[in-house]
């Protein structure tokens, strides 16, 4: 098994993290624009910038996707659809079939 090395790096805000992987997201800064309610806030960081960077921000927009064109978003697992569909279903709405 290989060990990667963490790097120390900056972000433009000045927070130093440790990465050990090319990813240029800083843990500090994402917990920061971490949405404190709403169904953005119950998805980790790389499914919450999926479904933004997709322009994706309100259920009623994420109710016009099926769930396999979801998961075909860079970021998205199957671990987010179970709490997507019950948002979702929370809300009345549900995935396009």
């Amino acid at each position: 098994m290989t060990t990667n090395e963490k790097n120390l790096r900056t972000c433009h805000k000045g927070h130093k993290y440790y990465k050990s992987t090319d990813c240029p997201t800083c843990p500090i800064c994402e917990q920061e624009r971490k949405p404190s309610n709403g169904f953005l806030s119950i998805l980790a960081a790389p499914a919450r910038r999926a479904l933004e960077n997709n322009g994706i921000t309100s259920l009623e927009m994420l109710s016009k996707y099926s769930e396999k064109e979801i998961l075909q978003f860079h970021g998205m697992g199957p671990a987010s659809l179970p709490k997507l569909r019950s948002a979702l279903k929370e809300n009345g709405l549900s995935f396009r079939n």
